[in-house]
């Protein structure tokens, strides 16, 4: 793949976006031999990679921009507010990204419901991932939106690489 693209995944908590996005990621790694870079939208600020005490929270807690390295991975915490482009120039390398909330992105959406849809999603969504748990005889669904089976991961993904972004 010679091009970069990016998707975005919305939804409520609990209808199945990280578990969507780790299946699509894994499938497009291990079966498609292509690099993933994901970025999750915290909205409230409650993710936690850091132990107090430890040396990586002391220098975060500075409020420094930091950066631990280690033989088999790279971490950074950054005490500013990153636009999509910031980012993308911090992974450099790779084929797809999966971003994970941040319905203000301009990226084709997949919206992921389980049970109920709620339909102030509709002007954010370019396909719709939902399961057998969706009556969709009760909703006015746009006729832009693709339909997708949220249990499958290869039809989603064939989505992604024909609608993703070139970013």
């Amino acid at each position: 793949m010679n091009k970069r693209i990016a998707v975005a995944f919305t939804g409520p908590s609990n209808s199945g976006k990280t578990t969507l996005i780790l299946k699509v990621a894994r499938k497009l790694i291990h079966e498609h031999k292509l690099e993933v870079a994901i970025i999750k939208h915290d909205p409230k600020d409650k993710a936690r990679f850091d132990v107090e005490g430890k040396d990586s929270y002391k220098f975060s807690d500075t409020g420094a921009e930091v950066i631990v390295t280690s033989p088999n991975r790279t971490t950074y915490f950054s005490q500013r507010r990153s636009d999509l482009d910031d980012m993308i120039r911090l992974f450099d390398h790779f084929d797809v990204l999966l971003v994970e909330g941040l319905k203000n992105l301009p990226l084709p959406r997949i919206s992921i419901f389980r049970d109920v849809i709620d339909e102030e999603y509709f002007p954010y969504m370019n396909a719709l991932a939902i399961d057998e748990s969706i009556d969709l005889n009760k909703y006015q669904v746009p006729q832009s939106v693709d339909m997708l089976d949220l249990n499958d991961a290869n039809e989603v993904i064939e989505w992604i690489l024909k609608n993703g972004k070139e970013v």
